[in-house]
């Protein structure tokens, strides 16, 4: 299993060289499971005012679809380079199933989860006396380049959640984030991974090579 925390920067590089290596046909998809040192990403459709920390961490511009993100130890983050060009030049679709796999994954731990009309990523309903609410579990935020895709999902399963405060998570201050174990589910990351690969075979089949720091 995987043991450190990825660089961000480091990450980024070797997806892009391993997107042109599948966009070439000398390499196969991969999926790499990982985790970062607390930091901040921004996506494409960033607002500066959504960062309400600046110097709490490190914040990194990337291509990827999406706003802010905090990435953290306890968080599982899966960067999923897919080939396009053999399973469907759809954006849309792979979005779906990325939610679809997400979805799948946190239904072995017996969390009901799913997606919102105009809120990107896989959101949970929590309720209590006389309150209910929404929260984020799993953000989504993809890239592709000669349809091939890269970047990915991350799925909180014991981050420290009052590290995503300095920023307004994708861009929606309205509701809340949570985790697994926030919501009572002791799973380690370990648990997160065996469900992630069980419902990984389920929404794209096994034909990918899901090579990584957790899946050799």
């Amino acid at each position: 299993m995987a043991t450190g925390l990825v660089d961000y920067d480091l990450a980024v590089a070797e997806m892009e060289a391993r997107v042109a290596a599948i966009a070439s046909g000398a390499a196969a998809e991969r999926v790499w499971l990982l985790e970062h040192p607390p930091l901040y990403t921004a996506g494409v459709s960033s607002r500066d005012a959504d960062l309400l920390d600046a110097g709490r961490f490190p914040v990194h511009r990337t291509g990827r679809g999406g706003q802010f993100t905090y990435h953290g130890p306890g968080q599982r983050v899966a960067y999923v380079m897919l080939d396009l060009n053999a399973r469907g030049r759809d954006v849309r679709g792979l979005v779906r199933s990325l939610e679809a796999w997400i979805i799948s994954a946190l239904d072995v731990f017996g969390v009901p989860a799913g997606t919102r009309e105009g809120r990107v990523g896989v959101w949970v309903e929590r309720k209590g006396p006389g309150w209910t609410r929404e929260d984020k579990i799993a953000a989504i935020g993809v890239k592709v380049r000669k349809w091939v895709s890269f970047h990915g999902i991350s799925l909180n399963v014991e981050p420290d959640l009052d590290h995503f405060n300095g920023i307004v998570p994708c861009g929606i201050a309205e509701h809340g984030v949570t985790s697994l174990v926030d919501l009572g589910v002791l799973a380690t990351m370990d648990d997160a991974d065996a469900a992630l690969k069980a419902s990984f075979q389920r929404v794209f089949g096994g034909t990918v090579d899901v090579a990584s720091d957790t899946w050799a």
